[in-house]
């Protein structure tokens, strides 16, 4: 079992887990457009090369000192494995890695991501997110997802 960064190869069976997750009101879709622009955030979680990819996550930088955690899902009949854990790892590593230290995610399920010392906050605290992104979403103003930050 590996994560690694995924590859062009590897985008449409994404956008297919993550479609999945945004069918049962999971997690926001994502074009196949959107992916192949932002392809260098996405790791992936495979157990073998020609093997389905079992989940993925992506660390989108969003300005000098904000990154997001975005599209974590892993397939259902894997969960609780500790995927999730990995790839969070992962986008919380290369996130330090490149001198960015504090990263939220906008999530469902907030007590996943307080285990790695992410704190609820208001969504006013993420005015560069607010402005580039959600004012692209369906749900605008509406949202009803929870914001969680890490400053290290």
């Amino acid at each position: 079992m590996a994560i690694r960064k995924a590859k062009i190869t590897d985008v449409r069976e994404i956008q297919r887990l993550i479609e999945l997750s945004a069918k049962k009101g999971e997690m926001l879709s994502r074009s196949l457009s959107e992916l192949y622009d932002n392809l260098r955030d996405y790791y992936v979680f495979q157990e073998e090369e020609q093997e389905p990819i079992i989940g993925t996550c992506a660390m989108h930088i969003c300005w000098e000192d904000l990154a997001e955690i975005r599209s974590l899902v892993v397939r259902e009949e894997y969960s609780r494995q500790g995927i999730g854990t990995k790839l969070i790892e992962a986008c919380l590593s290369e996130a330090i890695s490149l001198g960015i230290y504090r990263i939220f995610a906008l999530t469902y399920k907030p007590d996943f991501f307080h285990k790695f010392g992410f704190k609820v906050v208001d969504k006013t605290a993420l005015p560069h997110k607010i402005w580039a992104d959600c004012i692209k979403c369906v749900k605008f103003p509406e949202c009803d997802e929870v914001a969680v930050l890490i400053e290290f």
